[in-house]
């Protein structure tokens, strides 16, 4: 899936992704993270940016695992 998806964007292509899979979050060029939980405890923008910059947002589940992932 990875070189599928930077194959579209070495052609010039902006794609956008949902989704969970940390191997895929950690090489994206911009993340918006929405939570903190879901449904009404969510729902709400918590961070948007880097991987990097995701990791050092204390509310976000995902920076979380990015953090421990070594970012």
């Amino acid at each position: 899936l990875l070189d599928v998806l930077n194959k579209l964007v070495d052609r010039g292509n902006t794609v956008i992704v949902i989704e969970h899979n940390l191997d895929v979050i950690k090489v994206a060029d911009h993340l918006i993270d929405i939570g903190p939980e879901g449904g009404a405890a969510g729902g709400r923008i918590l961070v948007a940016g880097t991987p990097h910059d995701v990791a050092q947002c204390p509310e976000s589940y995902t920076g979380l695992f990015l953090k421990q992932m070594g970012l």
